[in-house]
């Protein structure tokens, strides 16, 4: 195998760049919810023990926007380009910001967030299936890293422009800052792979080929479900971790924003560290099972250590947001294990379907929250998500190094 190294221009190239800035708003609009939520919902006069549910109603809206969102702009990016979909996605979920604004009912909310999630599930697959087939294979996943890496900062931004401005002003820095990035994507071009494809007879885009096939289904299935712990922490654990605060008795209140961001501030070295070790150790498969391992050890010290400080708690945060860091090599593996015909389509949906799994993780957890309370639910909901993705992994073949340009047999 080539052992070139590459050089730092070859990673921070043009295409690589423009695709973490928009993975960057991808992430600020994604996670801005959880950060508002409770200031947002409190001015519409929601109290008490409907922030939960109502909240949990908004998040399974954007979620559920996001799983149609993911079939449509990953088709469109087989059959149209991958650019077109960087540029209608983020049009979309930047109108329905600035929209959200100026919304004073939960019914209209609701509505919003279900259009920003369809927007919000065409960028990181078209950016990811760009870079990935734009870059060589010695190369692509240093690139992928550079966008993950870089992309998750975006928490980071929505919490601080959450606390320096309302709700209703960050939802418009959102907004326009997607307006900004379309500009600048006016210099990114096609990838050359699918180029060669474009004018040719050739099936692409055929979501439904995925599920006619036994193999090609459950290779599909396995990329989608080794991500079950990502959205598990963040849609359980980090989401609700006020609630979980006063449970565990932390010694002052938690607020949601921070450990929302601390914990992608774990995640943006989780994603550099571990796309960088996958080159290291040459296999994204290794990779994703030790941090799923490493994610659930810390999971148990969530749930079951008490007392802790709040400085403390957000450090724990920090911790665990690291160990659910292997989101880029997770999405870097769906890209490599199909052809380029099919290859926008799943590295698309895979992403949107980990997240829209939210909807049932959450909704199993609100019922067995009711009587066997918020921790054991939790656990049980936990041990479930991490068992399943760690057989995902193993079912897996390792696709380091694999050639790219080839097409899928539909």
């Amino acid at each position: 195998m080539n052992n070139h190294r590459p050089t730092l221009k070859e990673i921070l190239n043009i295409t690589v760049l423009i695709s973490a800035l928009g993975y960057f708003v991808d992430i600020y609009d994604l996670i801005l919810f959880g950060i508002v939520r409770i200031p947002s919902l409190t001015s519409m006069g929601i109290k008490g023990e409907e922030l939960i549910n109502v909240g949990v109603f908004l998040l399974n809206m954007q979620m559920a926007g996001m799983l149609i969102g993911g079939i449509i702009w990953g088709i469109w990016g087989d059959k149209k380009g991958r650019i077109s979909v960087l540029f209608g996605s983020i049009f979309l979920y930047s109108v329905a910001n600035v929209i959200n604004a100026f919304i004073t009912d939960v019914h209209t909310y609701a509505i919003l967030r279900f259009i920003a999630g369809v927007g919000l599930a065409g960028e990181l697959g078209a950016a990811v299936t760009l870079v990935s087939e734009t870059m060589s294979k010695e190369t692509r996943g240093y690139g992928t890293a550079v966008v993950a890496t870089i992309g998750v900062t975006g928490a980071v931004a929505a919490f601080i422009v959450g606390e320096l401005f309302n709700w209703q002003i960050a939802f418009i820095v959102g907004g326009a800052l997607g307006f900004i990035l379309l500009i600048a994507r006016i210099k990114m071009f096609e990838s050359g792979m699918y180029k060669s494809i474009e004018t040719a007879n050739v099936k692409r885009g055929e979501f439904l080929q995925l599920f006619t096939n036994k193999e090609r289904f459950l290779r599909y299935l396995y990329c989608i479900l080794i991500g079950l712990p990502i959205w598990y922490v963040v849609g359980i654990l980090i989401t609700f971790s006020p609630e979980f605060g006063k449970v565990l008795g932390v010694t002052g209140p938690i607020n949601a924003g921070k450990s929302i961001m601390f914990t992608y501030i774990g995640l943006i070295f989780g994603d550099f560290i571990t796309g960088f070790l996958s080159q290291i150790l040459k296999s994204r498969n290794k990779v994703v099972a030790i941090f799923i391992v490493v994610t659930f050890i810390l999971v148990l010290c969530y749930l079951f250590i008490k007392g802790l400080s709040p400085e403390m708690f957000y450090s724990l945060c920090i911790i665990i947001g690291f160990a659910i860091g292997y989101w880029a090599v997770f999405v870097t593996t769906a890209s490599e294990q199909f052809g380029t015909n099919l290859r926008a389509t799943v590295t698309t949906t895979v992403p949107n379907f980990i997240r829209g799994s939210v909807v049932p993780i959450t909704l199993f957890f609100s019922y067995l929250r009711n009587s066997v309370g918020m921790i054991n639910s939790a656990l049980i909901v936990g041990i479930i998500c991490v068992a399943i993705a760690l057989f995902a992994v193993s079912q897996l073949k390792e696709t380091f190094g694999k050639d790219l340009d080839y097409l899928e047999e539909i």
